[in-house]
């Protein structure tokens, strides 16, 4: 039977004997390997320093201060553990976050000389809003106050009050001299009046919280698997299990489905849970990509464009509400705003306050609005669902982590303003030439610049605008021309357009462009062949098995524009490199209006 595994993150002050501690842990354990400890006693000044085995960097031996998070395994015959070392300095609250993310049990440090710190507080409270409900409290330096009972006792009652708030939260005091192990891995010979288990055998036999396996079935599609007809959505069942033959809905557009197979590492299972990774074929073919969701119907997640949530800033720049930012949850990223700070955590009360703006290392609770649903459930119902990462655009750069706490409704917020006057970006091209991922990349480029952008998708009209329509040539034109007024009433409004269609007859695309003044082609080109290969939808192979009539580029023409404003070959250039060249066109557009 395979051992199980507890996540563990460790926390404490500078100079409280953290690493000390984790080195004791790994030596007594036999998680040291011998060119490890070789290394750890050549770098020692005398003898073997155990704070060596976990100080890997060498600005952290040479500054004092852990600048990073670490990740170290070792096991016992009882249990796996995997730690996360994270920094102790009040500057470094972001690295604790991020290592306290997916752990079981928080581990918190304290030196019996110096008490319950507003650093341990921090630390503390930190775990316990990341859903940490086991926490060690490891009372350290004991030799250090004679091996004093009443001193274990009064930082006991120190922290009580600090207990008491966090709601739900099992404490585990240990008095330890990490330096020499007592109560590390063995009992302490020299606290007799303690009778408790050592910090490790506590962390053998505490009660773990499998990784959302208790919970509701969520299983975030990473990516879409297609083998002739079948099709698998692959992905990480972050949460729950699901079974052959079982229903499931299909997330934005709520259709559901029964499964009917699993497959692991390409051999075929009866049930997948969390948190594995898998694939999904449904008895149904359905419009499944990246980003979408595949959950239990009884107990879906929320659909929902405005939630509120705690967030650890992790910016040097304080929060703006005036700018973009990009929210990446489970498989998709979205554009949002932060349209409020509701307040900020004071660590010393733990007590909210109002303010006005969030700087690095605040926790506070924010409103947030995503210009696109997410599929979530509050961070306290769900850990893997309900927590998401905030993103710079323009810098790429994770500017806060955060945990949804409620979902609420948008609020009634002024457009965002612009300054021109609309424009329709018409990408033209083959069926997998690259439209629609172009189209996502110009979007959080737009998004981010400020602009007031919408896309406008071929197979989304034809699903609601045109499923009245069929595929003749006069059908076609007939939906390019419902396509070309929608992206005319946007652009005339101050929206930039973006248009994914194939869109495959010259005549029809220039009556279009005729009739909306602001207007840019975009030739998305790559060769018939590279877009057979692809063959994202699985269509060339049905064209080319006559499951399909009159399909462009088979057995229709594609008549590519004669003198595109921008023309992109997917085939030869980065997605990257292809919207900078719209991007330019785009701004160029502006520029040269305004002028």
């Amino acid at each position: 039977m395979a051992l199980e595994l507890l996540r563990f993150s460790t926390a404490g002050s500078v100079d409280d004997g953290k690493s000390t501690l984790i080195g004791r842990l790994l030596h007594d354990s036999g998680g040291v390997y011998e060119d490890q400890l070789q290394a750890a006693t050549r770098a020692s000044r005398s003898g073997l320093d155990l704070a060596f085995l976990t100080d890997g960097l060498r600005a952290e031996r040479e500054q004092g201060i852990t600048i990073d998070v670490a990740y170290r395994y070792f096991a016992t015959k009882k249990r796996k553990f995997i730690i996360a070392d994270t920094p102790g300095h009040e500057q470094y609250t972001r690295n604790m976050a991020t290592g306290a993310s997916n752990a079981h049990l928080g581990l918190v440090l304290m030196d019996a000389r110096k008490g319950v710190l507003p650093q341990t507080t921090r630390h503390a409270c930190i775990a316990w809003l990341l859903g940490i409900r086991n926490i060690v409290v490891a009372v350290n330096k004991m030799d250090m106050v004679g091996f004093q009972q009443d001193v274990f006792k009064a930082i006991q009652q120190q922290f009580e009050p600090l207990a008491k708030k966090l709601e739900g939260t099992t404490f585990y005091f240990v008095p330890v001299v990490a330096l020499d192990g007592d109560n590390i891995v063995q009992r302490s010979q020299r606290m007799n009046w303690f009778d408790g288990p050592s910090v490790l055998e506590y962390m053998e036999t505490v009660p773990i919280e499998q990784c959302g396996e208790a919970q509701s079935f969520r299983m975030p599609v990473q990516y879409v698997i297609r083998a002739g007809d079948t099709r698998g959505y692959a992905g990480q069942v972050i949460s729950g299990a699901v079974a052959v033959g079982d229903e499931v809905l299909v997330l934005p557009g709520g259709r559901r489905a029964r499964v009917e197979h699993i497959s692991s590492y390409d051999q075929g299972i009866e049930e997948a849970f969390a948190p594995m990774s898998t694939s999904i074929c449904l008895n149904d073919h359905l419009d499944v990509g990246r980003g979408d969701m595949l959950a239990n119907p009884d107990t879906p997640p929320k659909s929902t464009r405005a939630f509120r949530a705690r967030i650890v800033w992790m910016s040097d720049t304080p929060v703006s509400l005036s700018s973009p930012y990009l929210i990446k949850h489970a498989s998709q990223t979205v554009c949002a705003n932060i349209v409020e700070v509701v307040s900020r955590l004071d660590i010393a009360k733990l007590s909210e306050e109002s303010a006005g703006e969030l700087r690095l290392n605040d926790i506070g609770i924010v409103a947030i609005e995503t210009h696109r649903p997410i599929f979530c459930d509050p961070y306290a119902e769900n850990r893997y669902s309900g927590s998401f990462i905030l993103i710079d655009p323009i810098t790429n750069l994770t500017v806060a982590a955060g945990m949804i706490e409620s979902i609420s409704e948008p609020k009634s917020t002024k457009p965002r303003v612009t300054g021109h006057q609309g424009l329709t970006v018409w990408l033209t091209g083959l069926s997998s030439a690259g439209k629609s991922t172009l189209s996502k990349a110009i979007y959080e480029r737009l998004w981010a610049r400020g602009y007031r952008v919408e896309t406008i998708d071929g197979d989304e009209v034809r699903r609601y605008l045109s499923r009245d329509l069929s595929f003749s040539k006069a059908d076609r034109d007939e939906n390019v021309r419902r396509i070309g007024f929608l992206a005319e009433l946007l652009s005339r409004n101050g929206v930039v357009a973006l248009v994914s269609v194939i869109s495959p007859y010259r005549a029809v695309r220039d009556e279009v462009r005729s009739r909306i003044a602001n207007f840019l082609e975009v030739y998305v080109n790559a060769p018939l062949g590279v877009c057979e290969g692809r063959d994202v939808k699985g269509l060339y192979r049905k064209a080319r098995s006559g499951e399909i009539a009159s399909f462009t580029g088979i057995d229709d023409p594609y008549e590519p524009p004669l003198s595109p404003d921008v023309e992109c070959r997917t085939d030869q250039e980065t997605i990257a490199q292809s919207a900078d060249k719209i991007i330019e066109a785009i701004e160029w557009q502006f520029s040269s209006r305004a002028a």
